[in-house]
């Protein structure tokens, strides 16, 4: 066999890679000022009937959109927001609310319930207990809040977890949007300035948009983040050019007197 049928074949052995998913509409479409749906009716952890309003309890709110059983990104943007307000200096249930409102209709007071006690055993910020406020909550509902702030998720069926974008919003106590804060690494200086401005009803510029994901990684079915997939595009588009290359190499060669 030739050198240059020997490429060939190890060029149609490279494994193929699925296409990831489209991911262009999972974001924040950032809406400073625009106000949240006070009336919108939830589940507390204790499974009280409850609105977004009296979650809040008239006091400037992080809201961390999420859910409860997500294996992926979410624990990771509560731990940091939890540590981050943990030394911002502010006393939960008196400086301010948090308010981790699960996106996934499925989950119920039990689910919220549990992630409440690890959290809070877990995370001694200082304050009252009232001002941890875990919902679950209707598709409609759930809905209202996500539109109000611009928070666009999408349920994938084959892993059963949501694509969503990563960050907080930050609401002023009459629930208009302050600022937000995207990715995560949170810095408590920053979650501090945040929740003094929301207090004084400060509206902040949009954020720069920060492309973090939270979904399901499976490399049995080639889906990556998108960040990694763009390394994976290079990394292929290389390969490509270094074994073309070669082939062309051996062609050469071959045709040589």
């Amino acid at each position: 066999m030739s050198r240059t049928a020997l490429l060939l074949i190890l060029l149609l052995a490279l494994p193929a890679r699925a296409a990831p998913p489209d991911l262009s509409d999972i974001r924040y479409d950032q809406r400073p000022g625009a106000q949240v749906p006070m009336q919108a009716a939830f589940r507390a952890a204790d499974g009280s009937a409850t609105t977004l309003g009296a979650a809040m309890d008239g006091r400037p709110t992080v809201l961390d959109l999420g859910y409860f059983h997500c294996t992926t990104l979410c624990g990771v943007v509560r731990a940091d927001v939890l540590s981050a307000l943990a030394e911002s200096g502010l006393r939960i249930g008196r400086d301010y609310t948090l308010v981790a409102l699960s996106i996934d209709p499925a989950e119920t007071p039990h689910d919220a319930s549990k992630a409440l006690a690890q959290e809070r055993a877990r995370y001694a910020l200082q304050g009252a207990p009232e001002g941890w406020r875990y919902l679950t909550g209707a598709q409609a509902a759930i809905g209202e809040v996500a539109r109000a702030v611009g928070f666009h998720a999408r349920f994938d069926a084959a892993s059963k977890q949501f694509y969503h974008p990563a960050g907080i919003v930050v609401l002023t106590p009459s629930g208009s949007v302050s600022s937000y804060v995207l990715g995560v690494g949170y810095r408590a200086g920053d979650v501090r300035a945040a929740l003094l401005r929301a207090r004084g009803g400060g509206i902040a510029k949009a954020a720069l948009p920060i492309l973090l994901l939270c979904f399901h990684f499976d490399p049995t079915t080639g889906r990556y983040t998108l960040a990694i997939w763009r390394l994976i595009q290079l990394a292929g588009g290389l390969t490509i050019l270094v074994v073309g290359g070669t082939i062309l190499l051996a062609l050469r060669r071959e045709r040589a007197p």
